[in-house]
């Protein structure tokens, strides 16, 4: 079933770029569909956080007032992430798996450091930064990278004490509670900086990947059943968690304290409406909507661009992540379950992140820090969501690959 429907696309992805020719037909490797789809986003966030942070660059002392500073940054960052999306694809999926353990027990060192006095930068309150002179990164978001290569490496070692078919007190001491107390370890450092939104999108890549791995669904719902207990000690654990939840269900009641950042974005939703009121014509980004070209850059393209403009977004996200799962699909059909784990774990983390944060500007979840991939600015994020996009490009490299009767 799976074929035709990957033939189809394979046909789409060549047909606007390549003539009829069988020899160029031939030439494609890789699903050109996709990667216009991850450009098509990027170009777009370029143009977005350009247009967002005018009047933040143009106010600011730190950027010395200069109104191009972060659309500069920004495609400073967008050149390295491209340049290290190149050389990633060049690596095969087996030495991925091989280093593996290797990425996450750096992203975890990295997770501590951040947290020393001195060594991690705060912002805003939090400590989420490394500061590199030129540049800063943020372990939190190498993370996601490091976890889905853990988890699927983890899956595929521990299949056979996974499925349901095992004795349940042996699939939860060698099949679960290891990676669960990695994860466990992982979230603790995390709600340290405090990033609570990079905990619930790492938390949902290991379970998920594992999930999909095979993992006992019982154990799965056990842990669905013990989610609200956990976000209730989250939230009493710091109160500003909980007021931030109160906001969100009354933002008018305060809507200059807690829930100013909530109605500043409906409020770019409502000015929108269908249309939009034009590129660069937002008011909201003028120094009213906090964080407009990070956080809530989907209400700034809602408020020029209209209903229209979050749509074709939207379907850029469905599409992409319909096309990850298809090729994931296609490597486990191929008897590749690390790249299948690794594409699955990749569509988890995009879908998961997109759909929090575009739930945080339209006001049907409570405010958390996470960007829009591929569309926000930040330099770890850029650069991770193009080694990301690059490996899973791999991944559709290598099936083809297998099923043209090549060896990888």
């Amino acid at each position: 079933m799976a074929e035709p429907a990957i033939s189809f696309m394979h046909r789409f992805g060549i047909s606007g770029f390549f003539s009829a020719k069988k020899k160029k037909r031939k030439m494609l490797t890789f699903d050109v569909s996709l990667l216009w789809t991850v450009l098509v986003l990027l170009m777009t966030g370029l143009v977005m956080v350009y247009s967002s942070s005018i009047a933040t660059a143009e106010a600011s002392a730190y950027t010395g007032h200069r109104p191009a500073y972060f659309l500069l940054r920004h495609t400073v960052f967008l050149t390295i992430a491209l340049f290290l999306a190149v050389l990633a694809f060049q690596v095969p999926l087996r030495q991925w798996q091989k280093l593996a353990p290797v990425l996450f027990i750096g992203c975890l060192v990295l997770l501590v450091l951040v947290l020393i006095p001195g060594i991690g930068k705060s912002v805003n309150g939090s400590r989420r930064w490394l500061s590199l002179v030129f540049f800063n990164i943020q372990p939190s978001e190498l993370m996601k990278l490091a976890v889905i290569f853990y988890a699927a490496s983890y899956a595929v070692r521990k299949a056979e004490f996974l499925p349901s078919n095992r004795p349940m007190g042996e699939t939860l001491v060698r099949g679960f509670l290891p990676l669960f107390s990695v994860i466990l370890l992982v979230g603790a450092l995390l709600l340290m900086e405090p990033d609570f939104g990079a905990l619930v999108v790492i938390v949902a890549i290991g379970f998920g990947v594992l999930f999909v791995g095979g993992l006992d669904g019982r154990i799965i719902f056990g842990l669905l059943l013990l989610l609200p207990f956990a976000l209730a000690g989250v939230l009493v654990s710091a109160p500003y968690r909980l007021e931030r939840l109160t906001a969100f269900l009354q933002p008018w009641d305060d809507p200059l304290g807690k829930g100013y950042q909530l109605t500043h974005s409906l409020m770019a939703f409502g000015r929108g409406e269908f249309w939009g009121v034009g590129l660069g014509d937002s008011v909201e980004k003028l120094l009213y909507l906090p964080e407009a070209h990070t956080d809530f850059i989907l209400a700034v393209i809602s408020e020029e661009l209209g209903f229209i403009g979050v749509l074709v977004v939207i379907l850029l996200f469905m599409w992409l992540l319909l096309r990850t799962w298809m090729i994931g699909v296609q490597a486990s059909r191929l008897q590749q379950p690390f790249s299948a784990l690794t594409a699955y774990g990749t569509g988890i983390w995009i879908g998961v992140q997109a759909f929090i944060n575009m739930g945080v500007n339209m006001g049907i979840l409570p405010t958390k820090g996470l960007t829009l991939p591929f569309l926000s600015f930040g330099g770890s994020g850029i650069v991770v969501n193009c080694i990301m996009m690059a490996v899973l490009l791999r991944i559709d490299y290598e099936n083809r690959r297998l099923l043209a009767g090549h060896k990888l």
